[in-house]
């Protein structure tokens, strides 16, 4: 019988493997129209979670009296979807999920402004810290003219905005309620894309779109699961195992080989994230950001 921290752990794991295959599978969808791809993310994970709905909420479960919220939640989500699925499919896998480690750095600045937070001299320091990280990480796009290295950084700042959002929205909605609207969102936006040409898959490409949106659903779940059982001190590091498995997919599939200066980069994007972690659980403030994709 597993403890309550083996428990976390192991929800944890699972869930960097699941948003792993997705982006993996995202990356390999590029010659399907990309809003083709949010709809098999959001179809298959708005049916996910309609499994989880409370039975006591199955007549209500849309009942909501933060609609607003709601909307600018979805709609900063969507803009991080959409950033990071070009990104995906136009950069080095290692380097997207590098500059991806940064959202907690943009998170602290949006906190001064949207819950009036102080931020002491220790997290300003690794703001700083992870800024030089993501400018060592993209100096050669910028350089190059490499537009896409944006993308990255706009998928920072939606999933910052994102993390305030459900920060605010937690305190009287439901987790499964959140996250339902986000794919039912997703969902009616890529009809929008239908006259812009949709390809007919295979019956193989079918059941791989398909997961995109299955395992991006079940990720969600595992990770609100994994904080659920354990702390989320003990967890939270497991989600950078998401770089590992990116060089080695990167590799593998399409011979990438991270550059010293995206590792580099990487290794200060971590560490000014984990200095803000760590200084958040001090001042025992609720810091955990699920990618919510």
């Amino acid at each position: 019988m597993l403890s309550k921290n083996q428990l976390g752990f192991l929800y944890m794991f699972l869930s960097v493997c699941a948003f792993s295959i997705m982006d993996l599978i995202v990356k390999w969808s590029e010659h399907y129209p990309l809003g083709q791809v949010l709809f098999f993310r959001g179809f298959f994970g708005l049916l996910f979670y309609f499994l989880i709905i409370p039975k006591d909420r199955l007549h209500n479960f849309y009942y909501t009296k933060r609609l607003g919220l709601h909307f600018l939640r979805c709609s900063f989500g969507l803009i991080a979807l959409l950033a990071i699925f070009i990104a995906l499919r136009n950069l080095p896998l290692a380097t997207v999920v590098s500059i991806s480690f940064a959202a907690p750095i943009f998170t602290t600045i949006f906190s001064i402004f949207f819950l009036s937070e102080k931020v002491g001299l220790f997290r300003w320091l690794a703001v700083f810290v992870g800024f030089v990280g993501i400018i060592i990480i993209t100096e050669p796009g910028f350089s190059s003219l490499n537009v896409y290295y944006i993308y990255p950084i706009i998928f920072c700042l939606g999933l910052s905005y994102v993390a305030i959002a459900i920060r605010q929205l937690s305190t009287t909605e439901p987790v499964w309620l959140i996250s339902l609207n986000f794919s039912a969102a997703i969902t009616l936006a890529s009809f929008f894309t239908i006259p812009f040409g949709w390809i007919m898959p295979d019956t193989k490409d079918l059941v791989l779109l398909s997961l995109i949106g299955i395992f991006g659903g079940i990720a969600n779940l595992w990770l609100s699961q994994s904080y659920k059982h354990s702390e989320v001190s003990l967890v939270t590091p497991l989600k950078y195992l998401a770089l590992v498995f990116a060089i080695i997919f990167g590799f593998l599939i399409w011979g990438e080989v991270p550059t010293l200066k995206t590792l580099l980069g990487a290794i200060l994007v971590i560490v000014s994230s984990l200095i803000i972690f760590r200084r958040e659980i001090i001042l025992k403030k609720q810091v955990s950001i699920q990618r919510n994709e």
